[in-house]
C-alpha cells in the first residue's frame, strides 16, 4: 500500500491567529458585560439581543481559540490524526448555536411586538456605538485568517453579524429617540435574527459536510478516476474515498488492479505519477494507494464497505 503527503504549515502564522482571538475574546466580554447592564436600564430588547449574540461570541471565540491550541498537539497511539479536526468541530459547534439563538431572538422579537415597551433610547445608542467600535475592531483583526480557515471564519462571522446588528440597534435608538417609534426594537431584532440564520446556515452545512466526510464539492471523482486509469499498467481503479480531514488536507484512497505483477520500484514510479496528477490538478495533498493484481473483489469505483 502506498501512502504519501504534503505538509505546510506556519506555526508564527497560527499563533497570531490564537492572539488575535484572544484579543476578540477580551473586548466582547467588555462590550457583552456593559450591553446587559445597559439593556435591563433601559429596557431596550433589541440591546439585550445584541448582549445575547454578543455573549454567544464570547462562547465561540472560546471555542475556536481552544481549537486553535488543540490543533497544533501532536499525533499519538491513541489520537494518530491528533486534533487536526477540532476546528471543524469548532465551526460547526459555533453555527449551530448561532441558528439556535436566532430562533429564540425571533420568538422574543415577536412577544415584544405584541407588547412594546418605552425605551432608555440615549442609552442604547451609546452602547451601541460602543459595540459598533469593540465588534469593528475584531472583525478587522480576524478578516484575512477567515478567508482561509472555516474555524477562523465561523468566529469572524459571529463578530460581523454582531457588528452588524449593532449598527441596526444604533438606528433604532435614533428613530426611538427622535420619533418615539418604540416597536422598531422588535422588528430590528427579528431581522437581526433573520441574518443570522441566513449566514449561520452556509457555514453549518459547509462544517457538517466535512464531519461527515461528504466528498469536496470541487473534486470531481469521476474524472480523477478516468485520468488515473489511463495511466501505463493500470486496469481498473475502484473502491475511492475522497475526503477532506480538515481545511489543509483532502485525501485520496483507492485501490488500483495491475494489468501485470509490477515489482515495488515499479508501483512507486507509478504512485508518483498519481501524487503529482492529483496534487497540481485538484489540490489533493494525501494519497493512499492499495495495490491489486488478479484480486476477486468489487471493481465498483464506490464501494459500500
Amino acid at each position: 500500500m502506498g501512502h504519501s503527503h504534503t505538509h505546510n504549515h506556519s506555526h508564527s502564522h497560527t499563533d497570531l491567529k490564537g492572539r488575535n482571538l484572544f484579543i476578540s475574546i477580551f473586548l466582547n466580554i467588555l462590550i457583552t458585560t456593559a450591553q446587559v447592564i445597559g439593556g435591563l436600564i433601559s429596557g431596550s430588547l433589541s440591546l439585550l439581543s445584541d448582549a445575547l449574540h454578543n455573549f454567544s461570541d464570547v462562547v465561540s471565540l472560546i471555542i475556536s481559540y481552544i481549537a486553535n491550541k488543540l490543533v497544533k498537539k501532536k499525533a499519538s497511539l491513541h489520537k494518530t490524526f491528533g486534533y487536526k479536526r477540532a476546528e471543524i468541530l469548532a465551526a460547526f459547534i459555533n453555527a449551530a448555536t448561532l441558528m439556535i439563538i436566532s430562533v429564540l431572538l425571533i420568538i422574543e422579537a415577536i412577544e415584544r411586538f405584541r407588547n412594546p415597551q418605552e425605551i432608555e433610547s440615549n442609552l442604547v445608542i451609546w452602547l451601541s456605538i460602543v459595540a459598533i467600535l469593540g465588534n469593528g475592531f475584531s472583525v478587522l483583526l480576524l478578516k484575512r485568517d477567515s478567508e482561509a480557515n472555516m474555524n477562523m471564519k465561523s468566529a469572524y462571522l459571529h463578530l460581523l453579524t454582531d457588528m452588524m446588528a449593532s449598527v441596526a440597534v444604533l438606528i433604532g435608538g435614533l428613530l426611538m429617540k427622535y420619533f418615539q417609534l418604540y416597536w422598531v426594537d422588535s422588528v430590528l431584532t427579528f431581522l437581526i435574527a433573520l441574518y443570522l440564520i441566513w449566514m449561520g446556515f452556509d457555514l453549518l452545512k459547509r462544517s457538517t459536510k466535512v464531519l461527515m466526510l461528504f466528498t469536496p464539492e470541487n473534486i470531481p471523482v469521476q474524472q480523477i478516476v478516468t485520468e488515473i486509469n489511463a495511466l501505463d499498467s493500470i486496469k481498473n481503479v475502484h473502491h475511492v474515498h475522497i475526503w477532506q480531514l480538515n481545511e489543509e488536507e483532502t485525501h485520496l484512497e483507492a485501490h488500483i488492479d495491475f494489468n501485470e505483477d509490477i515489482t515495488l520500484s515499479q508501483f512507486d514510479t507509478i504512485l508518483q505519477k498519481i501524487e503529482d496528477l492529483v496534487l497540481k490538478k485538484y489540490d489533493i495533498n494525501h494519497v493512499n494507494i492499495q495495490p491489486e493484481y488478479g484480486k476477486e473483489d468489487a471493481k465498483d469505483v464506490i464501494v459500500q464497505d
